[in-house]
């Protein structure tokens, strides 16, 4: 049988619910009842937005950073990757500055005397930070062998 909570803001009244099969665990549905909590503050905050280019804004990076968490829990390292680009494209960064980035990154993490983690390698996909490839380390993601994407 299908459960249902719902949430509203004290500001506005604004009202979300959800409805789904819900898990047992006390922990995790107070953890559901958190979230629908922190959602519907957050569209009602959105929302209580005057100015409609900041609203857009607003909604706009709310949706971004959704997605990432989406992906990010998904385990869809190229979704990430590619959300990532896309925001800092949109911001106005261009793929040099994407690379001298990945590559100060680099540098930082070696100087500490560590290695790249795997999960960072590429983080933006320019493969400045793809060490263990064999390739130039700005090396365009398409020429680098898939196993290391």
């Amino acid at each position: 049988m299908p459960h249902e909570y719902s949430a509203t803001d004290a500001r506005n009244g604004l009202q979300v619910t959800i409805r789904g099969d819900f898990p047992d665990d006390r922990d995790e549905r107070v953890r559901i009842a958190r979230t629908a909590n922190l959602f519907t503050r957050l569209m009602a905050t959105i929302l209580g937005t005057e100015n409609a280019t900041e609203r857009h804004e607003r909604f706009r990076a709310v949706e971004t950073q959704l997605e990432v968490a989406d992906a990010v829990i998904r385990g869809d390292g190229a979704e990430v990757q590619r959300l990532l680009r896309e925001t800092l494209t949109q911001m106005g960064v261009s793929e040099e500055q994407m690379r001298e980035v990945e590559q100060q990154l680099r540098q930082q993490i070696e100087a500490m005397g560590g290695e790249i983690p795997p999960e960072l390698r590429g983080l933006f996909g320019t493969g400045a930070l793809d060490t263990d490839t064999g390739d130039e380390p700005d090396a365009p993601l398409g020429e680098r062998p898939l196993d290391d994407r």
